[in-house]
């Protein structure tokens, strides 16, 4: 039953020449610089607006790699489904997923799947894996941010962790709230095709902008400051949070990133990244700066600064 069911359902979905192959590993040539990474998916529920774990599953291990300015290539996907899981939804799911994967010029070329007993797991659970080519000359990380770099963020914050709460608390707003679940690859080529000088790139999920500003503070050891008047956010989910009582700076994001540039550069990079879809709300957010310990601020809009730390708690559990 388990052969009939990799067969019938995700190999007729993710069907191309090294997948079909079906040896106990995916076999390809490459040359120059590779990046991998692995993520692991439980989100619940698993079908919210704007997207489902199979879409996520694939953007945010393709978003991993393009982080590091990699051209993602090759994913593997291993399924933990819990006996009594619908097929039409595990069918719906892998299309989601492999359509995913056509948006980022990746294949899923390898996999595994367990079924377990009812009670053994919530549903579905998913792990990928992800493998990409870095370019010659491309050298990004977040320990590379530097004193005067303008910070950039790629679109409004958010956007999926309103979603996944709404969709799990049963809520309704005037306005559909979705998630921003989408692969960010093209952006970050056009991106590197405007300046070579792009220092660092993060995207900000779990822990939001808060976390990820955070972590690249730590790395290089210097302080950023953010413009909260300058931050993209959509009424309706800024209106969702204050209702919810969340921040926005700390709710997980599924389809942005944050960028550190050399100055020079900034206005060029954020022009391409407004030539893409996934960059058309882009805007300049802050400043690098000097310190003697790592931190990061916020300009609020009465014009004092406060310290936005590291989220201590997850406000949503099983977001992503």
């Amino acid at each position: 039953m388990t052969q009939d069911l990799v067969r019938s359902l995700f190999a007729a979905e993710f069907d191309n020449s090294i997948l079909d192959r079906m040896d106990d590993s995916a076999t390809f040539e490459l040359e120059g610089r590779l990046a991998f990474t692995t993520d692991c998916h439980v989100v619940s529920p698993y079908f919210f607006p704007g997207g489902d774990i199979g879409r996520l599953a694939l953007t945010g291990t393709v978003n991993d790699l393009a982080m590091t300015g990699a051209f993602p290539l090759y994913v593997a996907a291993g399924f933990i489904i819990e006996e009594g899981f619908p097929r039409e939804s595990l069918g719906r799911i892998a299309r989601s997923m492999q359509e995913a994967a056509a948006e980022a010029r990746v294949q899923v070329v390898a996999g595994d799947t367990k079924v377990v007993e009812r009670g053994a797991a919530d549903g579905i659970f998913i792990t990928t894996s992800g493998l990409g080519l870095v370019p010659p000359g491309v050298n990004i990380t977040g320990s590379a941010a530097s004193p005067g770099d303008v910070v950039i963020l790629s679109g409004t914050v958010g956007d999926h962790g309103v979603a996944v709460m709404s969709r799990r608390e049963g809520m309704r707003f005037e306005t559909a709230i979705e998630s921003d679940c989408a692969p960010l690859g093209e952006l970050v080529r056009r991106m590197l095709s405007a300046s070579d000088r792009v220092r660092v790139l993060r995207d900000p999920t779990r822990g939001g902008l808060a976390a990820a500003l955070n972590e690249i503070a730590a790395s290089s050891g210097v302080a950023i400051e953010i413009d909260e008047a300058s931050l993209p956010l959509k009424p309706e989910v800024g209106a969702a949070c204050e209702v919810l009582g969340l921040d926005p700076l700390t709710l997980a994001n599924e389809g942005k990133l944050v960028a550190m540039v050399d100055p020079e550069d900034a206005g060029r990079v954020l022009a391409a990244m407004k030539t893409s879809p996934m960059g058309a709300a882009a805007a300049v957010i802050g400043t690098v700066e000097r310190a003697d310990r790592p931190r990061v601020y916020v300009r609020t809009a009465a014009g004092s600064r406060r310290a936005l730390m590291m989220p201590s708690g997850e406000q949503l559990p099983r977001i992503c």
